[in-house]
């Protein structure tokens, strides 16, 4: 195991496995594996690929992530059990750094009515727990669930107890987004002074957004000795989400005169993290969010845009191009070359296989024939949807049509190819979007729940690329798909089908 430092904050990504338990962003195996990829090309310290009991498909994928992602420590979730922590350790055997993570509840209210235990007895399952984890890793962490409605005596106690089992890390995680950066400040500076041993391992927060003050408390616990922040990207996570990596991350460098310290994260490969995960969970960013947000670098006032133009720090506090964008958008067109276009993706942060770049190529020149101006947002969403086009799939649309109108029955027919045969249908619906759904159902003979549809544009104007996610449920298999078009019909078409070939 490397040794203590204490001289950065560690990024603990925990998009994986919280982030994932988010309603609508559950990953399959491949997805999973290319957001860890990214995660570890950013430099995360540590990546929490999932919790390996829950499910067959969590356990492949952390164990894939374990054999094929180099450079973080691959951190594996489990509950304070023999056969949860056994289960874990297989998973990750093939990692070259590894960790298990066990975790047990202790506030009063958790150990009565979620756990049934007396406090006595978890004091004693805690540190056993640690013991057990210690029989295949030397890196564990701890964490004592819903810690800031804790007493902070027991607290305390239980730190000491796990320490001396042998726990590297100890995460005290505000659960349910309880606590305020104030107190979540003392709770850490009482632990760090108090706690035998505590000079010798790393204090870890983990912060959910229920007051919307997950990363003001994670910073909070960094100014009082914390150095491990565990976050997701864009914040995703259960009910209103967990710490934000980009956020904390950009804090800590745009306010390092404030607070000291910084984190080994690119920073230039922030942006593309946060379309990738939206791309993939279908959980769209709101424009006005912090740091990845579409209006987060937009001066659309008078006044703001005068002193922009005079003096860029007068109205920004940060770059476009710290977190990896191009403040000067390329712009191609139907008269692009293919070099130009390579370059492009190049750039933007993609590697490419030539199968991609021609798939990609020939949609490009498509788009470009309908619109004036191709820009950069939409370059990489004509990419990831070519990517996603370029695996096996059973489905594939070849043409529909649409007809409707304020005093009309809205009609779809539609043609895709299953299994090299094309098959049309026609139906109507309640809007010209339900009547293409509708149309491939019959197709396909695939009628699955329709959870979500969020249609939203890439670019501005009338002729903007659109992106549409659609959420569909069938047999208790939850499932995201993806489609863009400069026309929202056939963007919703094709993320439909791309959720049925995902089935």
């Amino acid at each position: 195991m490397e040794p203590i430092d204490k001289s950065k904050v560690r990024i603990f990504d925990t998009t994986l496995r919280d982030g994932e338990q988010c309603p609508g962003a559950a990953m399959n195996e491949d997805e999973k594996l290319e957001i860890a990829h990214h995660l570890a090309k950013m430099k995360v310290d540590v990546i929490e690929a999932g919790f390996p009991i829950s499910s067959p498909v969590q356990f492949n994928a952390v164990q894939r992530i374990a054999r094929e992602v180099e450079g973080p420590i691959i951190a594996a979730l489990a509950r304070a059990t023999r056969n949860d922590i056994e289960t874990a350790a297989k998973a990750i055997i093939p990692a070259k750094k590894k960790r298990i993570h066990t975790f047990l509840a202790t506030s009063p209210i958790h150990m009565k009515y979620k756990l049934g235990k007396t406090a006595s007895e978890v004091l004693k399952m805690a540190p056993e727990a640690v013991r057990i984890a210690k029989e295949f890793v030397e890196d564990v962490e701890f964490s004592p669930e819903d810690g800031t409605r804790s007493d902070w005596e027991f607290l305390r106690e239980i730190c000491e107890a796990v320490i001396e089992a042998g726990a590297t890390t100890i995460n005290v995680p505000d659960t349910v987004g309880y606590t305020t950066p104030e107190k979540y400040g003392e709770l850490f500076h009482f632990l760090i002074s108090k706690v035998k041993g505590a000079e010798n391992i790393i204090f870890s927060a983990h912060c959910h957004n229920d007051l919307g003050l997950a990363t003001a408390n994670s910073l909070s616990a960094i100014k009082n000795g914390v150095r491990q922040v565990e976050c997701t990207i864009n914040g995703i996570g259960e009910r209103a989400g967990n710490t934000a990596m980009e956020e904390v991350v950009m804090a800590l460098r745009t306010r390092k005169d404030f607070y000291g310290i910084e984190t080994n994260i690119n920073t230039q490969l922030i942006s593309r993290a946060s379309y990738m995960v939206k791309s993939i969970t279908g959980m769209v960013v709101q424009p006005n969010k912090a740091i990845v947000g579409t209006n987060a670098f937009a001066h659309e006032s008078g006044i703001h845009q005068d002193g922009v133009i005079k003096n860029r720090e007068t109205y920004e506090i940060m770059t476009p191009e710290s977190i990896g964008l191009d403040s000067n958008r390329m712009v191609l067109g139907r008269h692009s070359g293919r070099a130009g276009f390579k370059d492009r993706i190049v750039r933007l942060g993609f590697t490419p296989k030539q199968e991609e770049l021609d798939s990609a190529y020939t949609r490009f020149l498509e788009i470009a024939d309908k619109k004036k101006e191709v820009f950069d947002e939409d370059l990489v969403s004509l990419f990831t949807e070519s990517h996603r086009k370029n695996a096996e799939s059973r489905f594939k649309l070849e043409y529909y049509h649409v007809s409707s109108g304020s005093s009309t029955v809205p009609t779809a027919t539609i043609k895709i190819l299953i299994n090299d045969v094309n098959i049309e249908e026609s139906s109507t619906g309640d809007g010209p979007v339900d009547a293409v759904f509708k149309s491939i159902q019959k197709a396909t003979k695939i009628s699955p729940e329709l959870n979500k549809l969020v249609i939203s544009p890439v670019t501005e104007g009338t002729d903007a690329f659109a992106e549409a996610s659609v959420t569909i449920t069938l047999d208790g298999k939850r499932v995201v798909g993806k489609g863009s078009s400069t026309d929202i019909v056939e963007a919703s078409a094709l993320s439909y089908i791309d959720a049925l070939n995902r089935l």
